[in-house]
């Protein structure tokens, strides 16, 4: 007779084995594509954020065309956090130039590739990294109303179980959250700040800084900058915009029903007027800045 905790365990010994075989197997895969890293091509285009502003569903609505080709996975975070990993890392995360010469040769279709990493937008040594490395590539930013941004990100790490404060006392706790981390950053370019990444609810949200830093070192012309409402609420029409930016034919995208919407309570009233007024003035820079008007401010 069989002991039925028997069979409990060795169904669990299974699962567990099962994991540690996929383990060693990605790991064996993404080595050897490290190894034909030289004989892979680099992105045409990065989304570089903004965080919480709809950077997956732009990136996954692009790579519905059939002449974009997605990287292994959207958020490579190459030019941040995983940098000390070496180009040949980053480049193994895309197609191969044999997969491009056939495609272009043969089947006379263009062949584009990028990735999207929400956290470049507002990363100290980013910039400056990407155009050493590229700097013809081409440069997405999707911003959305700082206001909602900022409640956005905060939702998520509360699922994420990063936040235990609630969202007004996490804002009154930034700044000595913040305090003194970018200039770790900036000192030690191997040193990662959780705090400067998760907690950075206002500092995020302050996108004329940020854009700034970019088009210091990039021409504008290599941006394309786009607003999160509009993307929601007219997708096709914002995909044509991009697609022309990116030199693609354009291209209809029927299920355009891909969006993360957060279920969680509505801002508290005081505090959305509150923030209202603090982003007011970033926001004006902004506009003067790009010479457009986001409409964030009724």
């Amino acid at each position: 007779m069989i002991d039925s905790r028997s069979n409990i365990d060795l169904s669990k010994l299974e699962k567990i084995n099962y994991n540690i075989f996929s383990r060693k197997l990605k790991n064996i895969s993404s080595s050897l594509k490290q190894l034909t890293g030289r004989f892979r091509i680099m992105p045409d285009f990065i989304i570089i954020g903004a965080q919480k502003c709809g950077t997956t569903s732009l990136y996954h609505y692009l790579t519905l065309h059939p002449e974009i080709i997605s990287a292994e996975s959207k958020e490579i975070h190459f030019f941040n956090i995983n940098y000390m990993l070496g180009l040949n890392w980053y480049k193994s995360k895309f197609p191969t130039l044999m997969q491009k010469y056939i495609t272009k040769t043969i089947s006379r279709k263009n062949f584009l590739t990028g990735e999207a990493s929400p956290y470049y937008i507002n990363h100290v040594h980013t910039p400056k990294r990407i155009h050493k490395t590229i700097s013809n590539v081409k440069i997405i930013a999707i911003l959305r109303n700082p206001v909602d941004r900022a409640y956005s990100h905060f939702n998520f790490n509360i699922k994420q179980k990063l936040e235990s404060l609630s969202f007004e006392d996490a804002l009154k706790a930034e700044k000595g959250r913040l305090e003194g981390e970018k200039e770790k950053m900036m000192i030690d370019p191997h040193y990662n700040s959780n705090n400067y990444r998760n907690y950075s609810y206002l500092n995020r949200g302050i996108y004329i800084d940020q854009i700034k830093t970019w088009m210091n070192l990039f021409p504008k012309e290599q941006f394309l900058i786009l607003r999160t409402e509009d993307l929601e609420s007219n997708p096709n029409t914002v995909l044509k915009q991009t697609f022309e930016f990116l030199n693609l034919p354009d291209f209809t995208i029927q299920n355009t029903s891909h969006k993360n919407v957060g279920n969680y309570k509505e801002m508290n009233s005081d505090t959305r007027k509150w923030l209202i007024e603090y982003f007011k003035p970033h926001n004006e820079k902004l506009y003067k800045y790009l010479e457009r008007d986001f409409q964030w401010d009724k």
